[in-house]
C-alpha cells in the first residue's frame, strides 16, 4: 500500500497469531484451555467489553466467551488461593466475567467483590455492561465509583472503581473491611494507583490474617505484563492463563522512517478507506485532543471530494476528557455505506472494546507524562510506544475476525522499542498522588523500590513546603496534611481551598478548583475559531483565567445551565453541571472539617492572592528579553495559546500545569504579585535567591 516515504508491503512472512510465552521455570502455572479452534496472538493483548449488543441475546454471548468453557477449573482453583495472578487473552471475557463467577460461586459473597481500572471510562463502561448481563439496575447489584461520581448502593457486590478512588478508600481503611476480593485489572498499565495499590492490598492481607479477620483475596489480571515479577511480590502466587480468542493480524512497516507521522497516518488512512468495504472500520492512535481534532477536521474535508463509488466517512475522535456521551458514539454502529474512522488516543488500548474495527494504523507515539527531578517540573511529552503497547493496539483489530495492523514505523524502528512500559511512578512525580500516598509509601508498603530516590525525595520537599508532612523518626502527615488528604485532590489543590478562609473567598475558590478538576468546560471547534473568541470575551479577565472560569461558571448559574446558552457560548453543559456536583461534594467536605465558608463576591484580589499563597512553587516571572521562566528552577516556559493571556505581558504568574511540546507551556494562569510571593513563603524564595542570585525577584 503506497505510504509518504515509501511503501507499507506485506511482510515476508505475515505476522499472524501464534503460540504464547511457553511456561517456563518460575512461579507455580495453569493453563485453562479456550473453546475449539481459538487463535493466540503474542503478545496477548488487553481486553474489555464491547458496547455492541448481540444478536443472540447477552446470555448465549456470555456462553460463547472462551472463559465459559475454564469456569469451573477456574473457581477452583481461585476459592483455594489467597493470591493469584490471571493473565488472560484478548476476548477472553475475563473482566467482565470472573467478577459475576465468583460471586455466582459464592467466593466473597462476605463482602463486596471490587474491580480497579485504570481509566473511569472503563470502569463505567465495564459496570453497565455487567448489570446489562445480570439483569440488574446499575448502581444495584452492580456499581461503579469514580472520581466526583458514585453509583452503588448497600446492594452493590460487584464494584468497578479507578485505582485511584480504591487507593483513597484505603487510606481511611487500610484493612478495607468492606471487601472480600479485590481485583487488580490492566496491572500491565503500571499507574502509580495500581502500584501504589499492590502495596496496600498486600499489607491488608496479611494484617487481616494476623488479626484474624474475614480473609482478603487478591487476583492481579492483565494481558502482557512480567508475570514472574508480580508472581514474586505476592509471595510466589500461582500464575494462571486463560486463553483468547484473538484473530489472526497482518502486521505491516513502513520501508523508510516517517519524519511526519500525521502525514502518514492520513494517506493510509485514505488508501485502506478507498480500497476496503465500507463495513470494515478504522483506529487511528494519535497523542492528543489537538491532535485528534485537527486531524478529524482534514478527513472530513478530504473525505467531502472523494470519487463516486467510495464509502462515506464518519470521523470520530475518542480521547479522555471528551465528554461521555461524544465517547459513546463510537460503539454504535456506522450507517450502511458508511465506514467509522475513529481517531484516538492510548485509551482505546486496553479495557474499551470497539466493535468492528478492521484495520489499526499504529503512528508509534504517545503523550505521557515525564518527571524531571532536577528542574521539579513534570512535563506531557510525545514520545514512542513500548512493544507492549504496540501489540496492544495491533490486537483492536482482531476481536472478530482476522484483521490489520499499520505501522508508521519500520520493523527495526520497532525492535529498538523498549519491551514494556516504564512504570508512571517511575516517570511523574509521586507529589501528585497527595499527601496521604507518598508518606505511606517508602515506609511500609515495601514499594520505595519503585521510585527513584530524587523523584521522592522532591515529592517529599514539596509537600513539606505545602505544609502537608514533617520529617520526624518517620515521615508522617502534619494536622494540615490530615485535612488535605480529606480532598479528592492534588495537594495543592487541596491546599488552596484551606488557605481560602483567610483571604474570605471559600466560594470562589471552591468553584475554581471545581472546574480545574474535571474535564475542560470550554468547547473549541477548530472550525469556528473566530466565533468562539467573540463567545469567550464576553467573560474574558485580565487577571487571568481562573477569574475568567469563574466569570463564565457564575453566568452558567445565573441562566440555570440553560442548555442554549452553553451553545451559543462554546460551553459543554454536561462538564459544566458535573463542576456543579463536584463543588457539592468538595463544600461538604469543607463543612464535615469546619471550614467557614465566606464569598469575597467582586473582590477578586482576595482570590488571586489565595492562589499565589498556595501556588507560589508553580509560579513564573516575565524576563528582561520578554520570555518567561519559573521562579524556582529558572525553566524557561510561555504562556499557552489557550490562555486569555496569550497576548499580555503579566510581570508574574501562577500556573496550574506545564504542557511540554515544541516548548514548555504553562495552562490555567493567573497574574499576581511577586511580593504576595515573598509573604506566602519567605524562607523558600531566599534559598532560591542563594541557588541562583541573578534571580528577577532579587
Amino acid at each position: 500500500m503506497p505510504q509518504r516515504g515509501g511503501e507499507l508491503p506485506a511482510p515476508k512472512k505475515p505476522k499472524l497469531a501464534s503460540a504464547a510465552a511457553p511456561l517456563g521455570p518460575g512461579p507455580r502455572r495453569a493453563m485453562f484451555a479456550a473453546t475449539p479452534g481459538a487463535k493466540r496472538h503474542p503478545p496477548p493483548a488487553g481486553g474489555g467489553a464491547s458496547s455492541a449488543a448481540c444478536p443472540a441475546g447477552i446470555d448465549s454471548q456470555r456462553r460463547s466467551l472462551p472463559i465459559f468453557q475454564a469456569r469451573g477449573a477456574l473457581l477452583g482453583q481461585l476459592r483455594g488461593l489467597d493470591c493469584a495472578v490471571l493473565i488472560g487473552e484478548t476476548g477472553s471475557g475475563k473482566t467482565t466475567q470472573i467478577p459475576q463467577y465468583l460471586y455466582e460461586g459464592g467466593i466473597g459473597r462476605q463482602g463486596v467483590v471490587a474491580v480497579t481500572q485504570p481509566r473511569r471510562v472503563a470502569a463505567i463502561s465495564l459496570a453497565t455492561r455487567v448489570s446489562d448481563e445480570k439483569k440488574t439496575e446499575l448502581g444495584k447489584l452492580v456499581g461503579y465509583t469514580v472520581r466526583f461520581e458514585d453509583l452503588t448502593s448497600e446492594e452493590t457486590k460487584i464494584k468497578f472503581l479507578t485505582d485511584g478512588m480504591l487507593l483513597r478508600e484505603a487510606i481511611g481503611d487500610p484493612l478495607m473491611h468492606k471487601y472480600s476480593v479485590v481485583i487488580l485489572d490492566e496491572a500491565h498499565e503500571r499507574t502509580i494507583h495500581t502500584d501504589v495499590l499492590f502495596g496496600v492490598v498486600k499489607a491488608a492481607q496479611k494484617k487481616r490474617k494476623e488479626l484474624g479477620r474475614a480473609p482478603l483475596k487478591v487476583i492481579v489480571m492483565s494481558a502482557t505484563m512480567d508475570v514472574d515479577l508480580f508472581s514474586q511480590y505476592f509471595n510466589g502466587a500461582p500464575v494462571l492463563y486463560l486463553e483468547g480468542r484473538q484473530h489472526p493480524i497482518q502486521i505491516f512497516y513502513t520501508k523508510q522512517p516517517q519524519s511526519d507521522y500525521l502525514q502518514a497516518a492520513l494517506v493510509t488512512v485514505f488508501q485502506i478507506h478507498q480500497e476496503a468495504p465500507a463495513s470494515q472500520d478504522i483506529l487511528v492512535f494519535l497523542t492528543g485532543q489537538e491532535e485528534i481534532e485537527a486531524m478529524a477536521k482534514t478527513c472530513r474535508d478530504i473525505a467531502k471530494h472523494l470519487p463516486d463509488g467510495c464509502p462515506q466517512m464518519v470521523v470520530l475522535p475518542l480521547y479522555a476528557s471528551l465528554p461521555y456521551s461524544q465517547q459513546l458514539r463510537v460503539f454504535q454502529v456506522a450507517p450502511k455505506g458508511y465506514r467509522k474512522v475513529i481517531l484516538s488516543t492510548n485509551v482505546a488500548e486496553t479495557s474499551v472494546t470497539i466493535a468492528g474495527i478492521k484495520y489499526v494504523v499504529d503512528t508509534g507515539m504517545v503523550k505521557a507524562k515525564k518527571y524531571a527531578a532536577e528542574s521539579g517540573l513534570e512535563v506531557l511529552a510525545v514520545q514512542r510506544v513500548s512493544k507492549a503497547q504496540a501489540w496492544q493496539r495491533a490486537g483492536r483489530a482482531g476481536r472478530e475476525d482476522s484483521g490489520f495492523c499499520y505501522r508508521l514505523y519500520t520493523e527495526d524502528e520497532f525492535e529498538k522499542l523498549d519491551k514494556m512500559t516504564v512504570p508512571e511512578i517511575q516517570r511523574e512525580c509521586a507529589l501528585t498522588q497527595g499527601p496521604a500516598s507518598v508518606s505511606r509509601l517508602p515506609r511500609h508498603l515495601g514499594l520505595a523500590w519503585l521510585v527513584s530516590a530524587e523523584a521522592l525525595h522532591a515529592a517529599i520537599d514539596q509537600l513539606a513546603l505545602l505544609g502537608a508532612v514533617e520529617r520526624k523518626d518517620l515521615l508522617t502527615l502534619t494536622p494540615l496534611g490530615r485535612k488535605m488528604a480529606a480532598f479528592p485532590l492534588e495537594p495543592k489543590l487541596a491546599k488552596v481551598i484551606l488557605m481560602a478562609p483567610k483571604f474570605h473567598c471559600t466560594e470562589e475558590i471552591l468553584t475554581i478548583v471545581s472546574l480545574l478538576s474535571v474535564d475542560s468546560v470550554l468547547h473549541n471547534p477548530p472550525s469556528r475559531r473566530d466565533d468562539v473568541q467573540a463567545a469567550r470575551k464576553k467573560f474574558a479577565s485580565s487577571e487571568g483565567d481562573h477569574i475568567t472560569l469563574l466569570n463564565i461558571y457564575r453566568a452558567f448559574k445565573n441562566i440555570s445551565g440553560n442548555r442554549e446558552w452553553c451553545k451559543e457560548n462554546f460551553v459543554n453543559s454536561r462538564n459544566m453541571m458535573l463542576v456543579s456536583d463536584v463543588r457539592a461534594q468538595l463544600r461538604d467536605i469543607c463543612i464535615k472539617l469546619s471550614i467557614p465558608l465566606e464569598s469575597s463576591r467582586s473582590d477578586t484580589g482576595n482570590v488571586r492572592r489565595c492562589l499565589a499563597h498556595s501556588l507560589f512553587m508553580y509560579t513564573a516571572e516575565l524576563q528582561p528579553d520578554g520570555t518567561y521562566a519559573t521562579t524556582d528552577s529558572h525553566q524557561p516556559v510561555a504562556i499557552h495559546p489557550s490562555s486569555v493571556l496569550f497576548h499580555c505581558k503579566p510581570a508574574c504568574v501562577t500556573y496550574n500545569e506545564l504542557l511540554h511540546t515544541n516548548k514548555c507551556y504553562m495552562r490555567d494562569l493567573c497574574v499576581v504579585d511577586a511580593d504576595w510571593l515573598y509573604d506566602a513563603a519567605p524562607d523558600y524564595f531566599r534559598q532560591k535567591l542563594r541557588i541562583a542570585k541573578n534571580c528577577p525577584l532579587a
